[in-house]
């Protein structure tokens, strides 16, 4: 079946001149296709992974039969969970799709090699599937991972949670930024990390890193800057891009530094909670020294006041109208 799908921000990937007609008949192919599936079975959680066709339904439908967005704090995307069918039980993420075939594959090879060193590295991990699915001239990146309980997004537990229990909930993330580090054999490799509060969830006490895009393997800085506006979902940050390539290029310094991606972490916490700084402070000086002393020192520098966000990510994410707190 050879459908189109619409970029999202009103970028299509369909050609000028007829866009909306021919959009039409693309969502009314995507609705017969989900209708073959609802025909043939309603249960949801089988294993269809390989049912390209209805994945292609989802990705060109609009919201009543993709299911609302399950957040929209992200850059690159809205990740979505469908309401029913073959995919209900997993969160789908799709991304802009490019013309340059060869770029693309390159990112599947680079996502399977990230999975694999998460994995390798003792991060827990949903399980996550990187699709490249064909529209015409165009590659588009899709991203299937199996879906987390709403409850255990770490952010929304940080804000109900009590100040023992928000310190509990660092802990297990904090592991898992340690045990990447203190087990990542880098062979050479440039491989970052990018464990914020809002890349986490925890269950039954186990933090789960969730965030695969883009993969944090092979690229070097400036190919990796031009990832954050390529694959940008605004088109104002893609459209402004040689303005601000030196400035969204140093966005991604903290991913690849094992003492500031914990320091980040303490520093969401204290902006998240706010009357809980010195715990958090306290706390992170502590961990720091007992999990990871090759850096401790680094990272004590970096946790006498509660660290800061900078000032041009709060800014460029009022720019870009992005949805929530910009805290973490």
């Amino acid at each position: 079946m050879n459908v189109h799908v619409p970029r999202r921000d009103g970028d299509d990937i369909l050609a000028k001149g007829g866009g909306q007609v021919r959009r039409r008949c693309t969502i009314a192919v995507a609705s017969l296709v989900w209708a073959r599936y609802r025909a043939r079975n309603t249960q949801p959680g089988q294993a269809y992974m390989q049912d390209l066709d209805v994945l292609k339904a989802l990705v060109v439908a609009d919201h009543t039969q993709r299911g609302q967005p399950i957040s929209k704090l992200g850059y690159f995307c809205a990740p979505f969970r469908p309401k029913d069918g073959p995919f209900a039980d997993k969160v789908i993420k799709v991304y802009r799709g490019l013309k340059d075939h060869t770029a693309l594959h390159r990112l599947a090879t680079c996502h399977d090699d990230y999975v694999a060193v998460l994995h390798k590295t003792g991060v827990p991990l949903p399980e996550t599937t990187f699709h490249l699915l064909s529209f015409e001239r165009e590659l588009v990146p899709v991203i299937v991972q199996d879906a987390l309980p709403e409850a255990s997004m770490m952010r929304d537990q940080m804000l109900r949670a009590d100040t023992a229990q928000a310190v509990t909930l660092l802990e297990a993330a904090a592991n898992v930024i340690a045990d990447f580090w203190n087990n990542l054999e880098t062979d050479g490799l440039r491989v970052g990390f990018h464990p914020s509060i809002r890349n986490f969830a925890i269950v039954d006490g186990r933090a789960v890193f969730f965030d695969t895009f883009p993969p944090l393997i092979h690229y070097d800085r400036p190919e990796m800057g031009r990832m954050l506006l390529q694959f940008s979902e605004k088109r104002l940050m893609r459209v402004l891009g040689p303005l601000v390539r030196t400035t969204v290029t140093s966005i991604q310094d903290e991913w690849y530094s094992p003492p500031e991606t914990f320091v980040g972490l303490v520093g969401s916490a204290c902006r998240l909670r706010p009357d809980d700084r010195t715990t958090f402070l306290d706390w992170g000086n502590a961990f720091v020294t007992r999990r990871m002393p090759r850096w401790a020192g680094e990272a004590h520098a970096g946790l006498q006041a509660p660290p800061r966000l900078p000032g041009y990510w709060t800014t460029m994410r009022k720019l870009l109208g992005l949805q929530g707190a910009p805290n973490v």
